[in-house]
């Protein structure tokens, strides 16, 4: 699962995941930071899990949308990730704890990142995360 080579999908695979990352956005819960995020997740068994940021008053508490994308999947007994799109308003990228929670599910995977007006970026999660700590590493 863990190889260094970055993951190919098909041109139809990136499309439909773009868009779950932004219909997934519109059910965002951010009504503190008013910034509303929307992930999405190609498992290698072919289906795509959707997450959203859910904020709470008690701030801490609150989930980032790729981790609640990751949460999902792993619920449904998934446990490889191919691809991650992640919707945002100006297409801001995974912060650190969901570039570390999607490493656990991954190898260096596709990243693609989008702002609302479509314009879109693609990166690697390896780029967002050099030097990156897994399973492999441990005994």
């Amino acid at each position: 699962m863990h190889s260094d080579s970055v993951s190919s999908i098909s041109t139809r695979q990136r499309q439909d995941l773009l868009t779950a990352a932004c219909e997934a956005r519109q059910h965002a819960y951010a009504p503190y930071s008013s910034y509303a995020v929307g992930a999405a997740i190609l498992a290698k068994n072919g289906a795509i899990y959707t997450g959203v940021n859910v904020e709470n008053a008690s701030y801490g508490l609150s989930i980032c949308a790729e981790r609640s994308a990751v949460f999902k999947m792993v619920s449904d007994g998934v446990r490889e990730i191919l691809a991650v799109a992640v919707c945002t308003e100006n297409g801001g990228s995974p912060c650190g704890a969901c570039r570390q929670v999607l490493a656990e599910f991954s190898a260096d995977i596709p990243v693609f990142l989008l702002d609302i007006h479509g314009n879109v970026r693609e990166t690697t999660l390896y780029t967002l995360l050099p030097d990156h700590f897994g399973p492999e590493h441990l005994p």
